[in-house]
């Protein structure tokens, strides 16, 4: 058996020096002081040290995961990994989980709120987008669910409103239909239904600029024309006619840009 025979606090604020028979032994943080009931003229043996010593440093690693909590709200699978790639023993890491859950400092249900809402006024990301990213945190479907159910179809239409008038801005030099299928595309790459873009089509295709149409076509006719000049008579067409419909452009328009050709 050993005896505290001082207990010295550091610098750091919450952490202790015990000292055995005059020798300094170990530290410890204010809990571990208090979950042993640790004060001077306690006698200790290696058993109970060893307890001591190792409730110390699931207490630090608990401490860290509390700084870790302080910039974010995190989910238990961040927790998990972050007191993995600390070198945290397993066996600490359901016993800190259970102590974080009963505080509420870590609940998955709540941060898949608070990032849905936080997506809904910050980003023009949809509820397919958010659910991938909530599955890569590991939170349950049902919280999920849940939280999702508060992105109504009214608030997705708006922010896939916003999201299309951009996309169209960015896509206005190409043709018509490409331009259309552009931004339909954008908004299913970022988590909107295909059906949302049907809701807004009306409210957000911009008015057909048809001299512009045509000057793009006309530009983008001459050199797929060029590029098909290896070929003769139809086939020669056959690839034209292809390259321009890849091209987004309406094949009857490119009949009439050749018929054109011909009587000249």
């Amino acid at each position: 058996m050993a005896k505290i025979s001082k207990i010295e606090a550091q610098k750091r604020k919450g952490r202790y020096n015990i000292y055995l028979d005059g020798k300094y032994a170990f530290p410890v943080a204010e809990s571990v002081l208090i979950q042993f009931n640790l004060m001077k003229g306690t006698e200790l043996n290696k058993e109970q040290v060893s307890a001591i010593v190792t409730a110390d440093q699931q207490a630090k690693a608990y401490f860290r995961m509390l700084d870790y909590l302080s910039y974010q709200m995190r989910t238990e699978s961040d927790i998990r990994k972050k007191l993995q790639d600390t070198d945290t023993p397993a066996e600490f890491v359901e016993p800190i989980l259970k102590k974080l859950r009963a505080q509420h400092l870590v609940d998955d249900h709540a941060y898949a709120a608070a990032y849905v809402r936080t997506v809904m006024n910050t980003e023009l990301k949809g509820p397919v987008v958010i659910r991938q990213h909530l599955r890569q945190k590991q939170v349950g479907e049902n919280d999920i669910d849940d939280a999702l159910a508060q992105f109504t179809l009214t608030d997705q239409a708006e922010n896939a409103k916003k999201l299309a008038e951009k996309l169209f801005r960015r896509y206005r030099k190409q043709p018509e239909r490409r331009r259309e299928q552009k931004v339909r595309q954008g908004l299913i790459t970022k988590g909107f239904a295909s059906s949302i873009y049907d809701m807004i089509k009306d409210e957000v295709v911009p008015q057909p600029d048809g001299e512009q149409e045509n000057e793009l076509l006309v530009k983008e006719a001459e050199k797929q024309w060029h590029r098909a000049s290896r070929y003769q008579g139809y086939e020669r067409e056959r690839h034209f006619k292809q390259a321009m419909y890849r091209k987004g452009f309406d094949l009857d328009d490119v009949q009439v840009w050749l018929d054109q050709q011909e009587l000249q």
